[in-house]
């Protein structure tokens, strides 16, 4: 990109400057008032932005204010009389790249131009490496600057060398699988095979047959040896995701992997040696489970050497803006929609929300935001969420005029329409399973359901 805008009143220079500017193919473009220019810099990109400091309608710091709204990465440089120095100075501090006095010179505005050129180009090639990179090891960005994020990345950094098994334990959409392949990246294996097995999406008689294959005439159509997920993954890690829906016969199994390295494929007598490392993940608490034996003890022992929480996203308030923006700008691109950003009034309804169904949730309610907002700013009723939004102040949705037996009764109503969101969200809206955990009946669960 050599596009520039050039912001000036004075037509005289203005055109002087353009001529000198196109004269080494540097494609520029006119603003003759801050209006003007406001309007280009919330439309359109620019290699950078040279600007009297001066200007009719805005001035030179608030246009910077502007510019540095629109894209962090807009590079501003002011020109500027000798009695505005100061001015000037003020607006390196808070952001501009440089100025240049008045008069201008053109040989030293082409160096500086030309300078901002290649810095745009090594930041351009750095992205393109970064993002080749984790497109060549599948590993996607984490994002997150809050306290409890950085202990999980801390522990998985500590983890990732050792050859211990990792046991992942969050609510769903967490981001268990992004963590687990962290682990695997940054670890000895890393040119190995990542392989994910969801033990919930996978039927209990298939399940087996995914893990550690079979041989021919094991089964009615098996007219061929098939090798498994765990043969698949030699020298690599195996994910198993969902790990607490895994039936007795296949733990038991699992456990021998664990603690001898070997295996028989379905319907085969010959044990097979198998070099991986085990990451496995729950949303279940496995502890419950043991003591209702429906998990293995000494299994949870061998899976839970190096046990990580990952906490939900509404104890990691300080991420939600971070992830907001970082979801915004890729539905954005993807969609072909420009620069889009979030109201005031929008961000701060993300950040009241509880989200029960953590990142994945956060995710989904961009996207859907991109897909039907019309305009570049997504206001409050573009941000549609599946429960109430309930994690601000009590006041955000009680009546705290009312009598107090009315806002007992609306606080009991509200928090079971967010306990029974948050069972839907963790069970994969199995009316089943998500009655159980509440412990009502599937008909009283569809009913309330129903109701909401």
């Amino acid at each position: 990109m050599n596009r520039i805008l050039l912001i000036e009143d004075k037509e005289s220079l203005r055109e002087m400057l353009k001529r000198a500017l196109e004269e080494n193919q540097f494609e520029v473009e006119e603003a003759r008032d801050g209006i003007e220019a406001v309007h280009k810099l919330r439309s359109n990109k620019y290699l950078m932005i040279l600007s009297d400091l001066r200007l009719p309608h805005v001035e030179g710091l608030e246009l910077l204010r502007v510019a540095r709204e629109a894209d962090q990465e807009n590079v501003m440089i002011f020109m500027t009389a000798f009695g505005s120095i100061e001015i000037a100075v003020e607006a390196i501090k808070n952001g501009a790249y440089d100025f240049l006095p008045k008069p201008v010179d053109i040989h030293y505005l082409l160096m500086v131009v030309k300078r901002v050129q290649q810095l745009q180009q090594m930041r351009n090639e750095n992205m393109i490496l970064k993002e080749e990179f984790s497109r060549r090891l599948g590993f996607p960005r984490i994002i997150g600057e809050d306290r409890a994020f950085r202990d999980v990345t801390l522990a998985i950094q500590k983890a990732a060398p050792t050859e211990a098994t990792v046991l992942l334990s969050g609510e769903s959409g967490t981001g268990k699988e992004l963590f687990a392949r962290a682990i695997h990246h940054l670890s000895h294996r890393q040119d190995a095979p990542f392989v994910a097995v969801n033990c919930a999406a996978i039927p209990e008689t298939l399940l087996e047959n995914e893990l550690f294959g079979h041989e021919k005439g094991a089964f009615t159509g098996a007219t061929q040896r098939k090798l498994g997920k765990l043969e698949m993954a030699a020298g690599g890690t195996v994910f198993l995701d969902e790990i607490g829906e895994m039936s007795q016969p296949l733990q038991a199994k699992l456990l021998r992997v664990l603690q001898e390295k070997t295996f028989e494929r379905v319907g085969g007598t010959t044990s097979i040696h198998v070099d991986i490392r085990i990451i496995a993940a729950t949303n279940r608490n496995l502890e419950q489970l043991v003591s209702t034996r429906e998990f293995r003890e000494d299994l949870y022992f061998r899976l839970s050497v190096f046990p990580i929480y990952i906490p939900p996203l509404r104890q990691r308030k300080k991420d939600i803006a971070l992830l907001a923006e970082h979801f915004l700008e890729v539905f954005s691109r993807e969609l072909k929609r420009g620069k889009m950003k979030l109201s005031e009034q929008a961000m701060n309804k993300l950040l009241r929300y509880s989200w029960p169904g953590n990142i994945r949730e956060l995710q989904n309610c961009l996207e859907r935001a991109v897909i039907l907002c019309d305009r570049q700013v997504i206001e409050e009723q573009d941000i549609l969420t599946t429960s109430p939004v309930v994690s601000g102040s009590i006041g955000d949705y009680l009546n705290l005029q009312a009598p107090l037996l009315e806002i007992r009764r609306h606080a009991a109503v509200e928090a079971e329409k967010c306990a029974i969101a948050k069972a839907c969200n963790d069970n994969g809206q199995d009316l089943e399973k998500t009655a159980q955990a509440l412990g009502i009946s599937a008909k009283t669960l569809a009913t309330k359901l129903k109701d909401k």
